[in-house]
């Protein structure tokens, strides 16, 4: 394992390790924001905006997860990590499969190791359900948290969901932004 969080950055950008790094990607998008981070956050996989700028979470849902930070947990992107299970776009935007979830596990969880946060928070289904161990739909797994490791991880919907759902999703991705704020009080 790199024993730094650049160190394993400079390895993940020449992975090759899956179909996804030939299928169009056009770079890899490991991860942005403060090293040593109290508060993590995974989302899904990069989509177009993410792949064309090589950072997680600038589209329209990333715009929405920077207000959101701000708005419930009075910080910033920068004062975060954000990352995501899967390093590379999957073509069209399709979900990512499960032998390309299993391929880049090892560099979210050598991520996590690196940063040691205090809490995660999983934004979707592919991100809670890894964090998790579990297989229950989002709906299910949100709500409540569970532990990876020395981190609580607190399950939310992705911001795309709540850009589509409407009010119900995105008061409760706020309860759940909520909640991770307070997780990460009782930490300090």
């Amino acid at each position: 394992m790199p024993v730094t969080l650049d160190a394993l950055r400079e390895d993940a950008l020449t992975c090759i390790r899956c179909p996804l790094a030939h299928e169009g990607r056009t770079q890899v998008v490991f991860g942005v924001g403060d090293p040593r981070a109290a508060l993590m956050f995974v989302g899904e996989g990069p989509g177009a905006e993410e792949d064309r700028l090589g950072e997680p979470f600038v589209g329209r849902s990333g715009q929405l997860l920077d207000r959101l930070i701000a708005e419930e947990l009075g910080s910033s992107r920068q004062q975060c990590y954000i990352a995501n299970v899967v390093k590379c776009r999957p073509p069209g935007n399709r979900d990512p499969r499960p032998d390309e979830v299993a391929t880049c596990r090892s560099w979210l969880e050598q991520q996590i190791g690196l940063i040691d946060p205090d809490v995660i928070v999983t934004l979707g289904k592919f991100a809670g359900q890894l964090l998790t161990d579990r297989t229950d739909p989002i709906s299910r797994l949100r709500g409540r948290t569970y532990s990876y490791g020395r981190a609580t991880v607190v399950p939310t919907f992705h911001p795309a969901y709540a850009l589509r759902g409407g009010a119900e999703p995105l008061a409760k991705l706020r309860a759940d932004l909520v909640r991770a704020g307070q997780l990460v009080e009782g930490h300090a």
